[in-house]
């Protein structure tokens, strides 16, 4: 699978794992395990979960796909943004160590901004990186504005602008607001857009251009739209799919080359802005 490489030097897959809902009921449990499993199999050796998902749960579904087999694993998880301050930060992130069964977490990010100073959040993810808890770090759902306050901060500590190393955002065919100017911008730092919710969640939109597309090529819709998430060399996605099936679809996807034609029939269907947008957000 093609690879990205990160400010902090790690090549990842273009694709990982995501894992939404993960845990949330104790039945599915195995099935999402196994998912996960055949997913590293399949060369999706980064997994992102969050201490939000199923309340600490989905953590504990990834330590058991991971059992055994952590050095294999770039992983990823979340901290709330209640959890934001110095202290704070570094509680939670010992907590998310415990469910994972791990000693560190290669990449630590803030859920979402919220009341806390950013000042306080860095500081904190300067101390667990410090301590050797975490690797590196990054921000979720940060618009351009806040991309900029945050850079603005980083740039008095070591690394500057590479000491960040993702900021991941909602990002699909039907929510591309971040193609007029985060995605630039980001792009123009050297700083990879990691996409969540790449397949809508699932509700694949109804569309005779990826139809098209997905004809001409002889894949599904859904591996289209992964195909379209990762055209931009500075995006990596983390698609969630709890079915074996939907695994090795995904992973196929890592190799789906669109073409010029391609894409013009999918803006067709699914128009660039034209402005800037409000980023949207689950």
């Amino acid at each position: 699978m093609r690879k990205l490489r990160l400010p902090m030097g790690d090549e990842i897959p273009v694709l990982g794992q995501g894992t939404w809902r993960m845990g949330e009921q104790a039945s599915k449990r195995g099935d999402e395990v196994r998912a996960l499993q055949l997913g590293l199999e399949l060369g999706m050796n980064l997994i992102d979960t969050a201490e939000m998902y199923a309340e600490g749960k989905s953590e504990e579904v990834v330590a058991e796909a991971i059992a055994g087999k952590r050095d294999q694993v770039f992983l990823v998880t979340k901290v709330l943004p209640s959890n934001a301050a110095r202290k704070a930060v570094v509680q939670a992130a010992e907590r998310s160590l415990k469910r994972l069964k791990t000693d560190r977490i290669d990449l630590y990010l803030l859920h979402w901004r919220g009341g806390v100073p950013l000042a306080e959040t860095l500081a904190g993810f300067m101390d667990l990186q410090q301590a050797g808890k975490t690797r590196g770090f990054g921000v979720s759902n940060f618009d351009v504005n806040d991309m900029k306050e945050w850079l603005a901060l980083t740039a008095g500590i070591a690394g500057g602008a590479k000491a960040t190393q993702t900021n991941q955002v909602l990002y699909n065919v039907g929510t591309r607001g971040i193609d007029f100017d985060l995605l630039p911008f980001q792009a123009k730092a050297g700083i990879p857009v990691m996409a969540y919710s790449p397949l809508a969640q699932g509700r694949l939109p109804k569309s005779a251009a990826l139809k098209g597309v997905a004809a001409r090529h002889h894949v599904t819709v859904g591996q289209v739209m992964l195909a379209w998430c990762l055209r931009s060399k500075s995006v990596f996605a983390v698609p969630k799919t709890s079915r074996l099936e939907g695994v090795r679809e995904n992973a196929a996807a890592g190799d789906l080359k669109l073409t010029e034609q391609d894409l013009a029939e999918i803006d067709r269907d699914f128009p660039p802005p034209a402005r800037a947008k409000p980023l949207e957000m689950l």
